[in-house]
């Protein structure tokens, strides 16, 4: 298996582990499969989501170097639950349980152990360079923190994170720093992006959705999921994911491409209108982000979209394949309150933009929702709104206990190396 930039679709490519470690093409494109899998490899569900993980993401090793290591770092990796909250088939797909209560978990995790690993066999060092708007950086400087021949850089907007989350970004010490970027989430992405691209600064890797390393356990709980669901209804679902950087959705549609059971993929955004304005209009113009309610999906500038134009090179492929609407703060809060009055379910501002256009726009199909946060991480906006306190993870209280540092900086990405 060998993968390709996004930017220049033929050479030889490089394998998943050299992707993996490159984080970025030199062209600034995005790595992808030269060819996706002709199938998905044939698995048991009763051996649990982690080893129909591994099954999945296995064909994109084939001939790497971490060919067999691939079962322990995912049995290593992908060490807590995943649950469905049913609801007749109107189901909800809760990705929250790990150690910072995001779905960017499982992501996070799987690089940093692949990571780990082919540093030590090569013996090199690398730095890791990871911009956020909410959860992404807690995932990472999490899942990396104390790794051998790692050192991580977090950059997140200042002002722009919810004060459970900014906990998670800066309650860290040895190898990883955090930075407080005046600036959106857009500047810290393009400081990552600038940082790659000049020669100055050398040994950088990436740990955002752009990583294939990223990607592939995402791709990886779809196939699981939806074949799950499947078991259970007899009927392909429709997946409704709250969606930023788009890393998420892409997974899904990778899933969807190598004959995943999946009926229709659907983007649920919040005010940063990017795509649904794209679909409507034919003209796909990237703009400053929107700061919203569900902060973690403020992105105006979705880097995997790059990735969704190789799957649908025109408009007039890609508009019949992918869907998506937009939420605003008032339909999060809204939906939010009928969740918990109506199912006494609670979720975050971010799974309430997928349960929306649920509402919405699929109310008696087959669907699932995609949970991507623990709501409590979001308690001055979920807790007013259903009149009640919300336990805190054991993982989320114990962050919150520690001291927190963070450098604030210009989004110039050459003060990130001073």
């Amino acid at each position: 298996m060998r993968f390709v930039s996004t930017r220049a679709k033929d050479g030889e490519g490089f394998t998943a582990s050299d992707a993996i470690l490159k984080g970025l093409c030199l062209d600034g494109g995005l790595f992808i499969p030269a060819e996706m899998p002709s199938s998905l490899p044939g698995f048991t569900l009763s051996r649990g989501a982690w080893y129909a993980m591994y099954t999945a993401i296995r064909p994109f090793f084939e001939g790497d170097e971490l060919e067999d290591d691939l079962e322990d770092i995912c049995r290593s990796a992908f060490d807590f639950p995943i649950a469905f909250h049913s609801n007749d088939g109107k189901d909800t797909l809760e990705l929250f349980y790990g150690p910072t209560a995001a779905f960017k978990d499982f992501g996070a995790r799987f690089l940093a152990f692949s990571m780990e690993r082919l540093l030590a066999r090569r013996g090199e060092d690398l730095t890791i360079l990871v911009a956020t708007s909410g959860d992404t950086g807690g995932a990472v400087a999490s899942a990396f923190h104390d790794r051998e021949h790692l050192s991580v850089k977090v950059l997140f907007p200042k002002g722009r994170v919810a004060e459970r989350q900014r906990r998670q970004l800066t309650g860290w010490d040895g190898n990883v720093s955090s930075y407080e970027v005046e600036g959106s989430f857009d500047d810290c992405q393009k400081m990552v992006k600038d940082a790659f691209m000049d020669s100055r600064y050398t040994g950088l890797s990436s740990a955002n959705s752009i990583n294939l390393g990223r990607l592939l356990p995402q791709y990886a709980y779809y196939v699981w999921a939806s074949n799950l669901y499947y078991e259970r209804y007899g009927v392909k679902p429709i997946i409704i994911i709250p969606s930023g950087n788009v890393g998420n959705s892409t997974g899904a549609f990778w899933a969807k491409a190598v004959g995943a059971p999946i009926e229709r993929i659907v983007l649920a955004v919040n005010a940063n209108r990017t795509i649904p304005d794209y679909l409507e209009s034919g003209s796909y113009e990237p703009r400053p982000s929107v700061e919203t309610l569900a902060n973690a999906m403020d992105v105006g500038a979705p880097s995997n979209m790059e990735r969704l134009f190789a799957l649908f090179p025109s408009y007039e492929e890609f508009r019949p394949n992918v869907s998506s609407w937009s939420v605003s703060d008032d339909e999060i809060r809204a939906t939010i309150k009928e969740e918990w009055e109506e199912n006494r379910h609670v979720i975050c501002p971010h799974t309430a933009c997928g349960e929306r256009v649920r509402r919405d726009h699929f109310p008696s199909d087959p669907t699932i929702v995609v949970a991507t946060a623990h709501p409590a991480k979001f308690d001055t906006i979920v807790e007013p709104l259903i009149g009640k306190t919300l336990p805190i993870p054991r993982s989320l209280y114990d962050i919150m206990h520690k001291e927190s540092k963070a450098r604030e900086i210009a989004p110039d990405y050459n003060l990130l190396f001073e």
